[in-house]
């Protein structure tokens, strides 16, 4: 099965500070993203419903970038979270960057929608 990259972009009017923490501190990340959350220093493993994955974090600009790559993923495969300010609207802007096997994009995309809804309603707005 080909593996293909896809990004998505949701519109928040919480600051790219509070979406930050939304991704970084685990008592955020249990409210809309997972079940639990153990960081121990780059690691993350993430459970859901009893199940684990661990993800390295490669890359972190506070408040306004994070990049994962899966333990199980390709070299070439990461998630990541762009943040950033629309200079003329002021809301923040988050692109998120994943990949799936091909016949998974809209199943994919449409948990992220449902994700970005529950992170919506957790950050109020």
């Amino acid at each position: 099965m080909e593996r293909v990259k896809f990004t998505l972009e949701f519109i928040f009017k919480a600051s790219p500070a509070i979406v930050y923490k939304f991704f970084t501190t685990p008592s955020c990340l249990v409210r809309w993203f997972c079940d639990e959350v153990d960081i121990q220093g780059e690691t993350y493993t993430f459970s859901w419903s009893g199940s684990e994955e661990e993800a390295e974090l490669i890359e972190d600009i506070e408040n306004e970038k994070l990049r994962f790559r899966w333990e199980e993923a390709e070299e070439e495969e990461y998630l990541e979270f762009d943040i950033s300010k629309s200079p003329v609207t002021g809301e923040t802007i988050l692109v998120i960057t994943d990949f799936c096997d091909d016949d998974e994009v809209d199943d994919q995309k449409q948990l992220w929608h449902s994700q970005m809804e529950d992170l919506r309603k957790e950050m109020g707005g």
